[in-house]
């Protein structure tokens, strides 16, 4: 049904994808994309790594580096960088 893709083909493709997205926001996408492969990849890597820890006990967690963490976004886009654990204090307003 599907065949081969030849360079024709390929090519027709191409300009299809150009003619419906339009040059200036190919470039976007891309970014976007790369983006969000960089954090399904460092999230699939923790999650790797905490599995592997919790399979070996090692020593207890330290409460104080846990406390700290800082979930990280993507470089270059420091406006979604947040504390894990927020304070909860809210009398001080």
């Amino acid at each position: 049904m599907f065949g081969r893709l030849g360079a024709p083909e390929i090519i027709l493709i191409l300009v299809v994808i150009i003619l419906l997205f339009g040059a200036k926001k190919l470039p976007d996408m891309a970014r976007s994309l790369g983006k969000s492969a960089r954090i399904l990849k460092s999230e699939a890597k923790a999650m790797k790594d905490e599995s592997k820890s919790s399979t070996t006990p090692a020593d207890p967690p330290n409460t104080d580096e846990a406390s700290q963490r800082t979930i990280q976004a993507a470089p270059g886009d420091v406006t979604s960088s947040r504390p894990v654990s927020e304070p909860t204090d809210t009398t001080k307003r």
